[in-house]
């Protein structure tokens, strides 16, 4: 049975940086679900081009195409060590259906990555001047704070009541963040 980690936080709270030192140096697969999205949006998939839509809109992608790619992907060789979940789950509904496959694939840790509103909009907008992302907009970000706070905030609660939370301060050098985070593994 392959452990894997949840990184939870609001979007441009470090998670993808983070899961990808961490992920390197414990020899875990990075799973980020939105990477696997825009990989599909880059190639023209046909999911692509429906997640592209909602995506620029600051939307979720309906949770049935994001657990059956992520069934899908954790089934690959480089996950038997575990992997790090980055970006899913983002609802409770998403929470649950990860527990129903909870025979294959435990749950060992969820860390939470504590950011202020400021920060985060900063760090988005700089992120999209540097990578281009088409989703990081002064628009898209605020519904997808908010859409956040909605939706994906409640799992910390849903975690916390099966003892798997820990909080980390995501403010800072990336490095002191990443070594509060490694002494978690």
């Amino acid at each position: 049975m392959s452990n894997l980690v949840i990184f939870l936080g609001p979007p441009g709270a470090g998670k993808g940086t983070q899961a990808a030192k961490i992920s390197k140096e414990k020899n875990l697969a990075h799973i980020s679900t939105g990477d696997m999205l825009r990989e599909h949006v880059s190639n023209g998939t046909e999911l692509g081009n429906m997640a592209k839509t909602l995506l620029d809109q600051g939307k979720l992608v309906p949770d049935s195409l994001v657990i059956e790619m992520l069934i899908e992907r954790l089934n690959s060789d480089d996950c038997k060590n575990g992997a790090i979940l980055d970006g899913f789950p983002r609802t409770i509904a998403q929470a649950e259906s990860l527990d129903e496959i909870s025979n294959q694939f435990k749950i060992s840790k969820v860390i939470v990555f504590d950011a202020n509103h400021e920060e985060l909009v900063r760090r988005i907008l700089y992120r999209g001047e540097t990578s281009g992302r088409s989703d990081d907009t002064e628009e898209s970000i605020s519904v997808r704070l908010k859409v956040y706070e909605l939706d994906t905030a409640p799992l910390i609660d849903h975690y916390k009541q099966k003892n798997l939370v820990v909080n980390i301060n995501a403010i800072g050098e990336v490095d002191n963040i990443y070594n509060l985070i490694s002494g978690e593994f």
